[in-house]
Parts: C-alpha cells; structure tokens; sequence
C-alpha cells in the first residue's frame, strides 16, 4: 500500500523532534496528577470515617476520563490549525500544489499525521484510566465506547482546525478562529437551551396558566434540545453517565432543560450524536480541501 508522503514526511519530523515527547509527557504528566490526588482524597476520606465507598473509584475513572477529554478537545486544534497555514507561512504550499499530489492528499497526510499524535496520547493514557479497573464497576465495552468518543472528538476538533488552516493566511487567527468556533458549538448550543427554557417559563407565567409546582416543572427547551447532537461535550456527558449508571440519556438532558418525550433519538443519543459529530467533520474536510484547490493549480497540472 502506498504511504501518503505529506503523513510520512509530518510523522517522521514529528517523532524525532523533542516537542512530541514533551506533549506525551505533560500530557500523562497532568493525568497522572490528577489520579494520585484523587486517589489520596479517597484514602484519606476512608481514614476519617472508616468506611470504604467503593462509588469513589468508579468517581476516580469519570474524572479521568473528563479530564482528558477536555484535553484533548482543546489540544487538537492546536495540533491542526498550523498544518496549511503554516505551509502558507512558509511559502511552501504553493510548491506541493504544483506536485502529482492532489489537494485531498494533502489533506488528509496532514490530517492523519496530528491524528496519529492525537491516538498516541489517548494510548498512552489508558494505563492510568486502568486504575479503576483494580476495584470494579468499569467493563471493557465501557472503555471501547470511550475510546470510540475520543476519536470523534478528534476528528471534529482535527479537522476543524485544519478548515480554518486553509481559510486563514496566518496560524494564529486560524487557532483563534478554531477555538471560537469550538466554544461556539459547546457553549452555544447549551444558552440556546437555556433561552429556550427561560422564554418557555416566562409564556407560561405570562398566560397564568400556571399552577403552583406543576406546569412549570413541564416546561422544555423544545426542538432545540436536538442542536446538543452537534455538541461534543453532551456527547460526552451522556456517555458517561450511561457508564455509571444512568443509562437513560433522556433523564440527563431533562435535569438541565426539563422533560421531553422519549423517542429514537433519545434513546440513541450517543451513537446519533458520534455520528453527525463525524459528519461535520467531513464537511469540514471538505471545505478544506476545496480551499486549497485554487484553478491555477489545475491549469497547470493539464499543461504537464
């Protein structure tokens, strides 16, 4: 099979430079940190009441696992945005388009390259997600579904960055860009659903149709409830809680937006949400590789 040479150039420059050990290291680094302290609370807790709550290892894999999910939402544009935009930079993009490389192989060799950076890291953390499974209440398929959120986390944020790469002539406006975009889908989505909810309450209360602790408890933000499928962070929340227990995504939205009825998607959100998460992402990829196509660049690939 044929390597993509812009992937083997990137992973080879990557793997010999000391900026790859060092993110690994402060990566696992804070991981680390953060299992030790919450594993000397747990100790300390059971010295003074002499009880072991066996809830607070399964609390130790959550916290983990949200830890470096927030990580790695917030590392991989850092990762992407730089990819074209530095090749830009560098005055060098205009040279491999004038290559037999088409424009989605190059693309994609970028893509793949932080990608792989991004997989390393999420491997190399799993020994410490694996203290949890000394004491129970975590099972393998738990851990494949994480891994399976990771990934489409990655691949959102990844080629997220790498759209904006190609728009924005300069790295740091394309990071900027990426960044806000992100906290847009994950904070965005979320004050739509409270404004929903809010302006709900308040057509209520303006029709005085309202009794005392019972129509107000069945208020809901609506449809928009339903734009959370773009949003990685309740991808993630949901997961999660259906890991510790709480199987019934509908009962976890409800507690922040008020009831809505059970249906398919409900009832799938996880794997809905991974999905159209994914498709945003090749929408993204696309647009990138459209950017970098320029008409010039087919004219002479035709002279040739």
């Amino acid at each position: 099979m044929k390597l993509n040479p812009v992937y083997k150039r990137e992973t080879t420059v990557s793997s010999r430079s000391f900026r790859l050990a060092l993110i690994l290291a402060i990566f696992n680094t804070i991981l680390a940190l953060v299992v030790l302290l919450n594993m000397y609370s747990v100790v300390e807790r059971v010295k003074l009441t002499a009880e072991i709550q066996y809830s607070s290892f399964t609390n130790l894999y959550v916290f983990v696992a949200a830890v470096e999910f927030v990580m790695l939402m917030f590392i991989m544009p850092a990762l992407t945005a730089g990819s074209i935009s530095g090749e830009r930079e560098r005055q060098t993009l205009d040279i491999l388009l004038t290559t037999t490389l088409k424009p989605w192989e190059i693309i994609w060799g970028k893509f793949t390259s932080s990608f792989g950076t991004m997989f390393l890291m999420i491997m190399s953390s799993f020994p410490l997600l694996s203290v949890s499974f000394v004491y129970g209440g975590v099972m393998i398929h738990d851990v494949f579904i994480l891994l399976l959120c990771y990934l489409a986390v990655a691949f959102l944020c990844g080629s997220m960055g790498i759209c904006f790469s190609t728009l924005f002539k300069r790295s740091t406006i394309a990071t900027v860009v990426s960044y806000g975009v992100l906290v847009l889908i994950g904070a965005g989505t979320y004050a739509i659903n409270v404004f929903a909810l809010s302006m709900a309450r308040m057509n209520i209360k303006s029709t005085y149709v309202m009794s005392v602790g019972g129509m107000a408890d069945q208020t809901n933000s609506g449809a928009c409830l339903y734009l959370l499928l773009l949003n990685p962070v309740a991808t993630f929340y949901a997961m999660i809680n259906g890991q510790t227990g709480d199987s019934q995504v509908i009962r976890s939205l409800n507690s922040w937006f008020g009831p809505h009825p059970d249906n398919f998607i409900m009832e799938n959100w996880v794997v809905l949400s991974i999905f159209i998460q994914l498709a945003m992402a090749a929408i993204f990829m696309f647009i990138a590789v459209k950017a970098i196509s320029p008409s010039k660049g087919k004219k002479i690939r035709k002279i040739k």
